[in-house]
């Protein structure tokens, strides 16, 4: 899941980064609204985490662009303008929802994981196919009843399988899922995690698409 974080704060953004990292989202940080367009032209983001206060190009006039292009991105406004005066026009410009700074770092996680289930049409937080179920917000991985312990990116990539039971993912969308700008690629790490998700789940769960990339049958 690759998210786009735009803060100008450096203590902040940082640890926010660092923070979204550990619960196995790629994250991509800029520090103002320019560089904010130039890095969503990509097209790439399933959220975007937009602070107000921005250099350049403020977030309410960057949020204000998106939504009259019609993109339907999910955004959650990260900012210090705590007034109602200030959420209710951070709302009715098109955003999301509204966290007030300092927040706690398992709030914002909770945040996105129910802005990305409802941008997805689900209503419960687990994904569940056949006999395996997947909780974004515990981090576990449950087969046939039991307990399959997970990397963080292995719980990615197979968070990415789930999200589109059937659909083929090449490896170049996984490596996003796994990796953010300032990430060095590694060789093949796409093909090493595919085979520690097939040892600890089993062979059948992913199969290979010849020419395409990966994917989990979407009948389990």
């Amino acid at each position: 899941m690759r998210l786009l974080l735009v803060e100008d704060d450096p203590m902040i953004g940082s640890s926010v980064q660092s923070g979204l990292k550990q619960d196995g989202y790629s994250v991509d940080w800029v520090r103002d609204g320019i560089a904010a367009e130039l890095a969503m032209a990509n097209g790439v983001y399933e959220l975007l985490l937009l602070d107000l206060g921005l250099p350049h190009k403020s977030g309410l006039d960057l949020l204000e662009s998106l939504r009259k292009s019609g993109a339907s991105l999910p955004v959650l406004v990260i900012t210090a303008r705590d007034s109602v005066a200030d959420r209710v026009k951070g709302l009715d410009a098109g955003a999301d929802d509204y966290l007030v700074k300092p927040f706690d770092l398992t709030e914002l996680s909770a945040r996105i994981r129910a802005l990305l289930r409802r941008q997805g049409g689900r209503s419960s937080p687990v994904l569940e196919h056949g006999q395996l179920l997947l909780n974004p917000a515990t981090h576990e991985v449950m087969l046939g009843g039991a307990p399959v312990n997970l990397s963080v990116r292995e719980f990615a990539l197979l968070h990415a399988f789930l999200e589109q039971p059937g659909v083929p993912l090449s490896r170049a969308q996984l490596e996003e899922r796994l990796y953010g700008w300032d990430e060095e690629i590694e060789s093949n790490v796409v093909e090493v995690y595919i085979h520690s998700l097939r040892r600890k789940l089993g062979a059948e769960w992913i199969r290979n698409v010849r020419g395409v990339g990966y994917l989990i049958p979407e009948r389990a």
